[in-house]
């Protein structure tokens, strides 16, 4: 798949590309099918009973019965179907692995055949919903309860909507000054154009009853017990803030960069053509984020852009989708090497030494041979770490906050989900489901309270 223009300049410079070539090379990866592209492609299900795509849902969404409705010219029944289960279902139809979900999962999905396109159709059926402002749910009578939720990414977002259906009155805490989380600073541009993942903020909290306070920090602004004392309940949903380091010799080069910070400028830039790239751009790690920052450095006009990954193929966290769509756009992708120092020139970036690396024994070791790949620029994309800043004596494992089936922390009227919790995949869709089942326990816990304590204003 090619989608870059003229051949890039030297050195680490913005503007490498036509203003034609930006448009282009960042436009929407999968365009929304038409009318007659989703009827045919609905017509393909078998509708099985107990279908194993549903069962492959972390949100377990109805998705035979959403195709149906499709299939029978009923979109916005659709829609509502998908948001019953996962109001962010818009999102996840751009974002979601569905290639080892759903579709992995589909009957269909032989030797002989392909898998049904779910994420597709349920692109189609909610983006007709929210360009129409159809709105499926109300809020009950108030309950005069209030509710923190820490973070306005996927978790926060599906645990504070389904607490307004409640009657609960919810104040969401994000250190941002947008809300979306992941989904307005952490994926690929190409994959939600649009401002779509701000479009998804508003039509979640058109609801009501929920607002949003930018530029606040849990460590640096408030403490969890500031909440505690002060609201009926707090859903923690911060995500991860931090990104591992790596350790090693010329870390601190210019050039040097979080692919995290990277992608988050990419998604904010309206303008493409300000933002500099390397021409030689190499990339640590071998998930999504990894295969994100490397694919986006080729559209900005890197002319050679290599992930590097210590472990083999089958290993890497991104989907073998994701690693061939990296490929199609000419990213080397090269197994077995571990970064062993940064080499530099006047402070620069000019290379990196690498590794090679095997198993022995079940343990990955150095074999003691290495390499040089020239590079002026070099993407760190190893993993991002929790912070547990203001969270007090919160119950943590490996880094990450305990909970137990229904979201509950140590902490009595604390709740938690998405990537700051140990438990499920670091996905869109799983947060949104965390969150909204954290939300049915926090409610259930209010209802059995008893009388509602006086909300905060």
């Amino acid at each position: 798949m090619e989608r870059l223009g003229n051949g890039p300049k030297a050195g680490i410079e913005a503007g490498r590309l036509t203003a034609a070539d930006y448009e282009a090379n960042f436009a929407d990866l999968h365009p929304r099918l038409d009318r007659h592209e989703a009827l045919v492609e609905s017509d393909r299900c078998y509708f099985c009973y107990d279908a194993p795509c549903m069962t492959a849902c972390p949100t377990s969404i109805d998705i035979p019965l959403f195709i149906r409705q499709i299939q029978t010219g009923n979109p916005l029944g659709s829609a509502k179907t998908i948001f019953d289960q996962n109001i962010l279902g818009g999102m996840c139809a751009r974002v979601c692995p569905t290639e080892t979900l759903c579709e992995q999962a589909c009957v269909r999905n032989t030797a002989e055949d392909k898998p049904v396109e779910i994420g597709k159709l349920q692109r189609y059926a909610t983006d007709i919903a929210m360009e129409q402002g159809r709105q499926f749910y109300s809020r009950k009578a108030p309950t005069g309860k209030t509710i923190a939720v820490v973070g306005a990414g996927p978790a926060g977002l599906a645990a504070a909507h389904r607490l307004a259906m409640h009657g609960h009155s919810v104040v969401i805490l994000e250190a941002r000054e947008k809300a979306g989380g992941l989904n307005e600073y952490g994926i690929a541009t190409y994959k939600a154009v649009d401002d779509f993942a701000a479009r998804e903020v508003d039509y979640v909290t058109a609801i009501g009853g929920i607002e949003i306070r930018n530029g606040q920090a849990l460590g640096r602004d408030f403490s969890l017990s500031d909440l505690t004392a002060q609201y009926d309940a707090v859903f923690l949903g911060m995500g991860l803030a931090g990104v591992n380091g790596l350790g090693i010799e010329g870390e601190a080069l210019a050039g040097v960069e979080d692919a995290v910070d990277f992608i988050a400028a990419l998604r904010q830039a309206k303008d493409k053509s300000v933002l500099p790239i390397g021409r030689r751009v190499v990339v640590l790690g071998g998930g999504m984020t990894a295969i994100d920052a490397a694919i986006q450095s080729k559209l900005l006009g890197a002319e050679e852009v290599t992930i590097c990954y210590r472990r083999g193929k089958e290993n890497m966290n991104a989907s073998p989708y994701e690693q061939d769509l990296a490929t199609a756009n000419g990213v080397i992708i090269r197994h077995w090497l571990a970064p062993k120092s940064i080499i530099g020139k006047d402070g620069t970036v000019a290379g990196i030494e690498v590794e090679y690396t095997a198993i022995r024994d079940g343990r990955l070791i150095g074999t003691g041979e290495t390499g040089v790949i020239a590079a002026d620029q070099i993407f760190k994309a190893i993993g991002q770490t929790f912070s547990a800043s203001g969270l007090g004596a919160l119950q943590f494992e490996k880094g990450k906050i305990v909970v137990d089936a229904e979201g509950r922390t140590s902490i009595e009227g604390v709740w938690a989900g998405g990537d700051c919790i140990g438990t499920g995949e670091d996905l869109t869709v799983s947060a949104v489901a965390q969150g909204r089942d954290a939300a049915e326990s926090i409610a259930k816990a209010l209802a059995a309270a008893g009388q509602p304590a006086t909300a905060v204003a």
